[in-house]
């Protein structure tokens, strides 16, 4: 896959050193806003990306560079925008998560993909991940899911500004910030790749003084279970995804977005019960743990999937990402005013 990187952000600097270890992606150009030329241009040298090929003028980039794939690291409120021109100009789109601001503007560049052959795919890397893998395979281990419960909290590096009375994009309505889109958005992502669309959505936020949620508690009502995900920028917690089941539990530890470990207790019926510290009788139980093999970077399986799937034009599997991607942001839509 040759691609085109938008952005100069820290989100860009991950992608180019994720794709040192990604022998299938060609990085041919880069995109900057005009402010930011002389950062683009630093970047091109240290990146071995060719100088005549950082570009101020995006449809520029599209009309000449030889690309099969644009990846897009703007700032949220701009992902709609820059994907459709992308299409548009007969491109395959990756773009950073959250995907756009409605479910409306997102089948809007779903259709167009699929009206121009296309494929556009949100970067989320969870879903690419051994251990997501893993989670969905040891589901039906746990018998009847009655609880999900998960927590990415992450003290923001733009909070203290935000409390100084400024606004960063990442606290700011305009620009699409704000908790659930930036942090709590990987637990959505976890719980519709599982088990797809809730019967209702209920988010419950702190909100700062322009009235962005700061962090908040999303609540999603499944048929026989209920999911309670958690997600803060204004403070700090152990982070975690737990599935909790009949016969037994699931657990990822640590950030939600990187996925490094799995532990799977499954109950011994023929064990018995035994007690534990507190006294009480509990179920005995087995317990292993899946570690992954270390990555060069968390970015690098997502980047290998796409570029395996625009390469070997596989449609079927793109669909099935896209369509992930379609529910999350209906839950969005259902909890569009409390954002």
């Amino acid at each position: 896959m040759k691609l085109a990187l938008i952005g100069s952000g820290r989100i860009i600097l991950d992608a180019l050193y994720a794709l040192k270890a990604v022998d299938s992606v060609e990085v041919k150009a880069l995109y900057v806003r005009e402010h930011s030329l002389d950062k683009g241009i630093e970047i091109a040298k240290d990146h071995n990306i060719p100088q005549d090929m950082v570009f101020t003028d995006y449809e520029a980039l599209l009309d000449n560079a030889d690309i099969d794939a644009v990846y897009i690291g703007l700032v949220n409120s701009a992902h709609y925008e820059y994907s459709k021109i992308a299409l548009e100009h007969g491109k395959n789109v990756i773009v950073e998560k959250p995907f756009t601001d409605n479910y409306s503007k997102a089948k809007d560049l779903y259709n167009l993909a699929k009206e121009k052959e296309l494929m556009i795919f949100e970067a989320v890397t969870i879903l690419h991940t051994e251990v997501f893998s893993k989670l969905k395979e040891s589901l039906l281990k746990i018998g009847s899911i009655r609880i999900v419960n998960a927590n990415y909290s992450q003290y923001s590096s733009a909070y203290d500004s935000y409390l100084e009375g400024s606004i960063p994009h990442a606290f700011d309505k305009a620009h699409l910030g704000g908790c659930m889109r930036d942090i709590n958005i990987y637990n959505l992502h976890y719980t519709i790749a599982l088990f797809g669309m809730p019967k209702k959505a209920n988010y419950i936020a702190n909100r700062g003084f322009n009235g962005i949620d700061t962090s908040g508690v999303l609540v999603l009502s499944y048929e026989s279970f209920i999911c309670v995900l958690t997600g803060a920028k204004d403070s700090d917690s152990e982070c975690f995804f737990s599935i909790q089941g009949e016969k037994g539990t699931l657990r990822i530890d640590g950030k939600p977005n990187v996925a490094s470990n799995l532990k799977i207790k499954v109950i011994d019926d023929k064990k018995g019960t035994q007690r534990d510290k507190a006294g009480a009788s509990v179920r005995a139980a087995v317990e292993t743990e899946f570690i992954p093999k270390d990555k060069h970077h968390r970015m690098c399986d997502e980047f290998k999937a796409f570029a395996l799937m625009i390469d070997s034009k596989d449609y079927e599997k793109a669909d099935y990402f896209m369509k992930e991607t379609l529910d999350v942001m209906m839950v969005i839509d259902m909890i569009k005013d409390d954002l």
